[in-house]
């Protein structure tokens, strides 16, 4: 098999993926790794075990951090767009009136809130840490996002 590989790329074929294709994937799979490796090390019950896979994660984080470097630099990655504030404000009510119809309800079959959790209403008059600092009012901060 890898005979005939070797003979198609040598009579001029293209590779199967391009290297932005092929660099999407090893990174992918570096995530998954690191994510693995993380699993790994919190149930470990020995401590060498735990440092083995801890040194693995933090040696393939290193390696996902420079490529993805690299393809940035290459402008094989974009980085998404900031969401429009409106955009966030919208979905931010949407949710809000979500969560109040929930509520709505099940007080409705008489489960009321039964977890002792309520929801927060948003009063816009959040500020984020670093406004705190600075002492500027904000009053229409949105307090999920700073």
């Amino acid at each position: 098999m890898y005979q005939q590989q070797n003979q198609q790329q040598q009579q001029g074929h293209q590779p199967i993926l391009s290297d932005e294709d092929l660099a999407y994937s090893v990174l992918a799979d570096l995530k998954r790794v690191v994510r693995e490796y993380a699993t790994a090390a919190t149930e470990a019950n020995c401590q060498m075990i735990r440092q083995l896979f801890t040194n693995l994660m933090n040696s393939t984080l290193q390696l996902q951090g420079n490529l993805y470097n690299l393809m940035q630099q290459q402008n094989m990655y974009d980085t998404s767009s900031p969401a429009l504030r409106q955009e966030v404000d919208k979905q931010l009510k949407q949710n809000q009136q979500t969560a109040q119809k929930t509520e709505q309800f099940l007080q409705q079959l008489h489960l009321g809130n039964s977890s002792g959790y309520r929801g927060m209403p948003y009063t816009g008059n959040y500020q984020s840490p670093m406004q705190q600092q600075s002492h500027q009012p904000n009053p229409g901060a949105n307090p999920f996002f700073m």
